[in-house]
């Protein structure tokens, strides 16, 4: 199921600070209450205990390669971004085997994001809503973020190579004329062997599409894998029609939400594009206010094989709403 949208119209990217003053006390350990709030823009890190944290955590991933590196969304049922938590707060489970968490951050820290537009021939009539999507992704990005641009239709093309400048990207996009049909998982495709130029650790694909694949040669069951064995978060917005005269239309929200959630991201399913950059501009706040979580495996492997991931919450009982979004799991290098 695509992640639900109650309240993101209400999501206004300000600096209101809403604090949880309804409760008494925090179990031992724990971070305090007044510490963890609601907002869109994290305020600052909170370290505990032995764990440590970097600021260039992704130079800290490059040098140890038996680290596994775990991104993490906290949010309430609203789907507001909940920051403040320190690594107390959170259990990192491989296999049903707990893990120590080794280095924890809560800061801003550069992403790589791959932007993968739909350019086919339905999106006419909505490129304007998308060129202002982008825009507001852009916009609300750490100022050291690096883009690139795949727009795709009959099959994918790289429109803008990294970056550092939006406006390279909002360029490029004004010479987009909608037509074709729609190369999705192609899109999808080219964007994560893309992604292995990344400058950063932390990777992401933001995809924006209205409809299911209709011209790819790569399955669904392909890129899948491909997503599964890359570490890049994925986040969908997908603005569909409520009446669909394809199967393919009709499969795109469940497609996104497939590809989408296992990386830790999300996809969003909008009726009305109007709404596409107020999410937009949503899911790079929440790229900026992520916690990163890292411990060494307990075995070190290196079997080539699945590894699944689970990351809990710990906190007091009267916070049942709050949830993490994390990778549900990596493949561990081969060689013995």
């Amino acid at each position: 199921m695509p992640a639900p949208l109650n309240g993101i119209a209400s999501l206004k990217l300000c600096s209101v600070l809403l604090l949880f003053s309804l409760f008494d006390t925090a179990a031992p350990a724990q971070t305090s209450l007044n510490d963890i709030h609601i907002e869109p823009i994290a305020s600052g890190s909170v370290i505990a205990g032995k764990v440590s944290s970097s600021k260039s955590f992704g130079h800290l991933i490059r040098r140890d390669v038996n680290l596994v590196l775990v991104p993490v969304s906290v949010t309430d049922t609203n789907q507001r971004l909940i920051s403040g938590l320190g690594p107390e707060n959170f259990q990192i489970f491989e296999g049903k085997k707990p893990q120590e968490i080794r280095h924890f951050s809560s800061e801003d820290v550069p992403v790589s994001v791959g932007i993968i537009m739909d350019s086919s021939g339905s999106m006419s009539d909505k490129m304007n809503r998308v060129r202002d999507a982008v825009k507001q992704f852009c916009e609300a990005a750490n100022l050291e973020d690096e883009f690139f641009m795949i727009t795709f239709a009959d099959q994918p093309r790289l429109t803008a190579d990294f970056t550092s400048s939006p406006d390279d990207i909002e360029k490029e996009m004004l010479f987009t004329q909608p037509r074709g049909r729609t190369a999705l998982l192609d899109a999808i495709y080219m964007g994560l062997v893309k992604m292995k130029e990344a400058k950063y650790s932390k990777k992401a694909l933001l995809i924006i599409s209205d409809g299911g694949d209709n011209h790819s040669r790569y399955s669904e069951k392909e890129v899948k894998a491909a997503v599964k064995e890359s570490d890049v978060m994925i986040y969908g917005i997908g603005t569909f029609d409520r009446y669909v005269p394809t199967i393919e239309e009709f499969r795109g929200p469940g497609l996104l939400a497939e590809i989408a959630e296992p990386t830790g991201g999300r996809a969003y399913s909008l009726e009305n594009a109007a709404e596409l950059p107020v999410v937009a501009r949503r899911i790079s706040v929440e790229l900026r206010t992520q916690y990163v979580l890292a411990y060494h495996p307990q075995a070190a492997p290196h079997d080539g094989k699945w590894h699944t991931i689970r990351v809990k919450l710990r906190l007091p009982k009267k916070w049942p709403f709050f949830q993490a979004h994390a990778r549900t799991g990596y493949y561990a290098s081969g060689g013995g």
